[in-house]
């Protein structure tokens, strides 16, 4: 059957000549009428190229015509292609994985996160512990104050620009989210949750704990799962992360995570190597042919038989099974019980496959995925031996085009800043800012931590001080300026969305020239100047006289 368009396209080519397209501009002008946006572009589109191919057919590679179509043609395809890559942001993610089995954090984690790499920044880490220690003298301490490894990675990730983004621990499942201050605005709606799967689910030493967000408009998920142990609970393992699957996160229209654009999925899964001995398993590891080893993977064979597990990937394991060590050593287990080697330690992803919604509902999309996964690395780290599991590290470039591209709010400081006198702030905001009277505008150092970890603050509402259209300005008292100056940034925090949604740009604070109290530590002083403060969940009608 003929294409649409082809008739006409046949009469079209009949009469052609090479004075008709010897020049590009002139087949550019016949385009013009194309420039239309919407359906009815893409169908005269449609129509155009359709009477190309038909000419196409009738053009030899001897005509003079061929050299100066296909010339105009490849000027097409990089037009396009250049736009499409200017329309996409990469993204890069480095994910941990780690049975740290109650141990203190080591020394050092400068190869574990990568830091001395060539490469292109990461702009995101994700890290997920098990067994983190949680004796109940442990626990109740990290409830009241960060736990040890949260606070171990932020002094690590802080001075390189990396805010902890997000958080959530279930005795001892724990994940961490590390961000650039840059993407902070372009993140939103940021949930964390968890699911006991012990003791038939009443107990949390084992189990899932998740956090999930949009990226850029993207929804994407992160999952870190400790699964039952020994050989012989597979079906077990299988029967928890279904449960694990189902996690409800709190809020409105929020996905469960099989129905994120992309989901992460990660943790001690506990799988192990089936049928084999241990001689045999050891052997293979000795003589790095790991390929033999990977068809009696449990996880392998779960796989290709679980319609849930179908859809995940996992990079090749060209690393040696990461369990089970003896303690600061690379030698697999000499004790008694001789535990046979897995690869317990794993991590997965699945991207949703739009195309298949779509056909599902009778449509067919007409365009690619807007989100894409690239693993680029794939690694165990060897030198590490707090425990009897090695770290497992992954590393991704996703590549999305943006939804979400502009801040809710642009914010500045106004003038020069220093402890000598009021400051002021000026912000505007976007008509969509879901605004509340709990919004408040930080001072941070560049260096700070986590959304916590302010130096001041204003309330957008109280401490308006002018408003137009276009923007409102606030204060800050200049009891509450740092006097010994430095770098900082403002962040605006939006109480109903519950992140940054705006972020300055470095600037400097003066140093006072008058002398800094000693009687007082100067924190407390600008902190004793408000009542409440932003995290506070308390007194909210006291504040506003409701």
């Amino acid at each position: 059957m003929a294409s649409p368009g082809s008739e006409d396209a046949a009469q079209l080519c009949q009469g052609l000549s090479l004075a008709e397209v010897e020049s590009v501009a002139s087949l550019r002008s016949r385009s013009a009428s194309l420039s239309s946006t919407g359906s009815s572009g893409r169908v005269q589109l449609r129509h155009r190229v359709a009477q190309l191919m038909a000419c196409v057919e009738d053009i030899s590679s001897d005509d003079e015509i061929h050299e100066e179509v296909s010339r105009t043609l490849d000027e097409a395809f990089l037009i396009w292609g250049k736009k499409l890559k200017d329309k996409w942001q990469e993204f890069r993610l480095h994910l941990v994985t780690w049975n740290v089995g109650t141990a203190s954090p080591p020394p050092d984690v400068t190869s574990l996160l990568q830091l001395n790499s060539l490469g292109p920044t990461t702009d995101m880490y994700v890290i997920g512990l098990q067994e983190v220690n949680s004796k109940i003298t442990n626990f109740l301490s990290d409830l009241a104050f960060d736990d040890p490894w949260s606070i171990f990675f932020m002094t690590v990730l802080s001075p390189l620009g990396y805010i902890k983004l997000s958080s959530v621990r279930m005795q001892g499942l724990l994940l961490l989210i590390f961000v650039k201050h840059v993407h902070l605005p372009f993140i939103r709606d940021i949930h964390t949750h968890y699911t006991r799967t012990g003791l038939y689910g009443y107990w949390g030493n084992k189990g899932g704990v998740g956090v999930r967000m949009s990226l850029f408009g993207h929804t994407i998920c992160f999952m870190n799962c400790h699964l039952p142990a020994h050989i012989e609970n597979t079906e077990q393992r299988l029967d928890d992360f279904e449960k694990i699957l189902e996690m409800q996160f709190e809020g409105e229209d929020i996905p469960l995570p099989l129905d994120h654009e992309l989901l992460f999925w990660f943790g001690d899964l506990n799988f192990r190597i089936a049928d084999y001995g241990i001689h045999f398993v050891r052997e293979s590891i000795n003589n790095k042919r790991f390929s033999l080893l990977w068809e009696k993977d449990q996880l392998n064979m779960a796989k290709k038989k679980e319609a849930f597990l179908k859809e995940f990937k996992e990079g090749p394991l060209q690393f040696k099974p990461t369990y089970k060590f003896d303690l600061d050593s690379e030698v697999y287990d000499t004790s008694e019980k001789k535990r046979k080697p897995a690869w317990t330690d794993r991590i997965l992803w699945k991207v949703k496959n739009l195309s298949e919604v779509a056909s599902k509902e009778g449509e067919f999309p007409e365009e690619e995925n807007p989100i894409s996964v690239t693993l680029n690395s794939y690694v165990s780290h060897m030198s590490y031996g707090i425990s009897d599991h090695k770290p497992v590290t992954g590393t991704f470039k996703l590549e999305m085009k943006p939804l979400v591209s502009d801040p809710l709010v642009v914010l500045n400081p106004e003038g020069e800043w220093n402890a000598e006198h009021d400051v002021l702030i000026r912000y505007s905001a976007a008509p969509e800012l879901p605004s509340s009277a709990w919004d408040w505008i930080g001072l941070f150092q560049v260096t700070f931590r986590h959304v916590k970890d302010y130096v001041t603050y204003a309330w957008v509402e109280d401490d308006e001080i002018s408003s137009s259209r276009d923007s409102k300005q606030v204060y800050m008292s200049a009891s509450e300026i740092p006097k010994m100056g430095g770098e900082f940034l403002l962040c605006y925090f939006s109480n109903n969305l519950q992140s940054i949604v705006g972020i300055s740009e470095p600037f400097q604070i003066q140093p006072s020239q008058t002398p800094i109290e000693k009687d007082v530590p100067e924190e407390e002083s600008s902190w004793l100047q408000k009542r409440d403060k932003p995290e506070s969940g308390g007194g909210s009608e006291n504040r506003k006289g409701i």
